[in-house]
This record gives structure tokens, sequence and C-alpha cells, in this order.
């Protein structure tokens, strides 16, 4: 195993640290949002959940042309300007006062995150030879929850739920992995990949390229509803327990929810990721969206802290099955000269997060957060509509690569 580390690209580690310690600090804040926003200016929680919205569903918008520009121009120039971007966002989220402010700033947020996610990954694919690229992605998803295991509880600490200052920090630590990343591409720029001569495909062929594909678009659509119900987490949840006098210092309990959901990850993810590894991509995605629906039912039926803490560790199960083998499967799936569009595309289902605090704050504002069962079912049942998709996509995958096999064996 050390030898496989020590054969990691130093920029791969850039990104894989650089993840963490932006994790650390984006959930000892952004979580707490719907919390400060209701609690502390009094918002309303549907107006909570649109003002959340918006983050997502400006990334939507500009997903893909976050990979596909990357593609055009180059990793190094679209990373470097939106991590700069995503600091001033920071700084302004600290300074913001007023809920219009909050709604920009999310805009912004949305936007920096949706160019920079994607063009890190593609560039990991880049730069990580095949037989590695598992353990990679692998550990960029245990860096992103090692920062999340701390983060709420240093929030909780630094009053995230009454304050603004947490993004001030965030913004500091977003600035440092700019200038980490902008020495690393000086370096060891000269040892990128080229970047194809070749005329870029243009951007209505590329979307039509992605949505043509018999087996992506149905995972984009069963995977929009796995982030649908994944989204209900850090929206609705939170503004449920803030909210349910039932549950006495909501808050805290939340905060203590994420880092177990973050523990969890980081315990069973290794397990988890050896054995699914062994089963046709898509089924991880199918199993997953299953416990994900089934601990948002749970949440709702919860009286006590030991069913919601059991319907964390479920919904982080679903999490891991999600998320930990997506990147693989998109690699699997993609035309290689068209990876950072294929990556890009894929944060279409990022809908599913615009319309999780849209429906979770209508729910909430319908039925109050005295009435787990009533809020929570619909939210279970329409995380659950993505399990149609993902077989199908299952079918179309396992046909195509039949296919390519009895090809390769005529060509031989």
């Amino acid at each position: 195993m050390n030898q496989h580390f020590r054969h990691i690209h130093p920029l791969a580690w850039t990104i894989i640290i650089g993840t963490m310690f932006g994790r650390l600090v984006t959930s000892m804040s952004i979580p707490f949002l719907a919390i400060y926003l209701t609690q502390v200016l009094g918002v309303s929680p549907t107006q909570t959940g649109f003002t959340v919205a918006v983050s997502s569903l400006a990334g939507v918008m500009v997903s893909f042309y976050g990979g596909y520009i990357s593609d055009v121009f180059g990793r190094r120039i679209v990373m470097l300007v939106s991590v700069f971007g995503w600091a001033c966002v920071f700084f302004g989220f600290s300074a913001a006062q007023h809920l219009w402010v909050f709604f920009l700033v999310n805009t912004l947020n949305g936007l920096c995150r949706a160019v920079f996610e994607p063009t890190s990954r593609a560039l990991l694919s880049d730069i990580t030879p095949k037989d590695q690229k598992l353990l990679v992605f692998n550990l960029r998803y245990a860096a992103v929850n090692l920062g999340v295991v701390f983060g709420p509880i240093i929030g909780l600490q630094l009053g995230s739920a009454k304050s603004t200052f947490p993004f001030l920090i965030a913004g500091i630590v977003y600035i440092a992995y700019g200038l980490v990343l902008f020495l690393q591409f000086k370096v060891h720029g000269s040892s990128l990949p080229a970047r194809s001569t070749a005329q870029a495909p243009k951007l209505s062929e590329a979307l039509s390229t992605a949505g043509r594909d018999r087996v992506f678009l149905p995972v984009l659509i069963g995977t929009t509803f796995c982030v649908l119900g994944y989204g209900h987490f850090s929206s609705t949840l939170a503004q449920y327990l803030a909210m349910n006098p039932h549950f006495s210092n909501g808050k805290q309990l939340f905060s203590y929810m994420l880092s177990l959901n973050a523990v969890t990850v980081l315990v069973v993810q290794y397990p988890i990721v050896r054995s699914a590894s062994k089963f046709p991509p898509l089924i991880p995605l199918i199993l997953g969206n299953i416990c994900v629906a089934v601990s948002l039912l749970l949440f709702g039926f919860a009286g006590g802290i030991a069913l919601l803490m059991f319907s964390v560790v479920l919904f982080t199960v679903g999490e891991v099955l999600l998320f930990t083998m997506m990147d693989m499967l998109i690699d699997r799936i993609a035309k290689p000269e068209w990876k950072g569009t294929y990556y890009g595309t894929i944060g279409f289902n990022n809908f599913g997060n615009v319309v999780a605090p849209i429906l979770g704050g209508l729910l909430l504002d319908q039925f109050g957060a005295r009435n787990g069962p009533a809020l929570f079912l619909p939210l279970a049942l329409s995380a659950a509509l993505g399990l149609p998709f993902l077989i199908t996509a299952h079918r179309r995958l396992t046909s195509r690569e039949k296919m390519t096999l009895k090809d390769a064996d005529y060509s031989a």
C-alpha cells in the first residue's frame, strides 16, 4: 500500500489534502446557514429553503461549463480562478447582514463549486494511472469526510449557528489552498498531460453526445433523485431538529449527527468499497438509493437520539455506496477526450440539491416540525424515485459491455 501512495502525483496529493481542509472549514459554516437564517435573522423555512437552494441552482446551471471549459482552456487556469473566487465568496458570507446578501453570495458559492469540483476531479483522472484511480478517488472522498468529522464540532464551538465569523476562516483557508495549487502548478506543470491540439467539441455537440448516451442519461436522472434525498440532511433535517421542541438542543444534536456521518464514512468506506468494487458499478448506487430513502423515513419516526443516530449510520452507508463509486462509474462510461465534459454534466444531478431545501421548507411550513412522519414520508418517496432509472442504466451498461466484448472477440 505504501508503494501505491508513493506513486500518487504531487498535484493529486495537493487536491486531496486541500479538499480535506476545504471541507473542514465549509462544514463548520455552510451546514449551519439554514439554522442561522431561521434562528438569528428570523427568516421563514420557505425563504430559507430558497436561499440555501440557490447555491445548487447556480451550480446546476454552470456545472457542465465547469468541466467543459477545463477541457478547452486547461485545468490549471480554471482551478486557480475558481479557487480564489471561492475564497472571496466566503469573505462575502462573513460580511453579510441581510437576506438578499446571503442569497447573492450563496449563488456565487454554487458557481465557484460547480467550476472547481469537476475540474479537480478531471485533473485527478488525467494524472492518475488506471490501476490507481479507485485508490485516489477514494482518498479524495475520505479527505472530504475527515474534514467533516471535526468541522461541525469546531463550528458549533465558534457559534456558527449564531455568527458568520467561521466564514472568514473559510476564506483564509481557501486563499492558502489557492496559493499552494499555484506553486504546485509552477513546479509540476510540465509533467501534466498535454492538452489536445484537436479542435474542442462545440458545447451543443458535447451536450448532445452526453444526452444521447443511453447509459449516462438514466444515471444522471436516477442520481438526481439520490441527491434530492441526500440534500435533506443538511437543509431540512437541520431546520427540523432546531425547530422541534421535542429535542432540547437540536443545533448541538445536528452537529453531532454531522460528525457521526463523517466518522461512519471513514469507518465503513474501505470495506464497503472493497466489496462494492466486485459488483457491476450501478449495483452500489441502487443499494445506496434504498438506504438513503429508508433512513429519511426513519428520521421522521425517530422519537429519541438512538433511532436518529442509527438513521444517520444507515444514511451514511447509502451515501458511501452512492458517491464513492460515482467517479469510477463516470470514468468508465465517459469518452476519453470528453472526461471533463462528462464530470461537469453529471453535476446536473445537483438539481436534486435545488429541490431538497425548497421542498423541505414548504413541508415544514405546512406541517411544522412536530409532525415528523408527514414531513419525511414524502421526502423518502421522492428519493426512491431514482431506483427505476438506476436499474435501467444497469441493464443498458451490462448490455453495452457484452457487445463490446463480442466485438473485441470478433476483431481478434
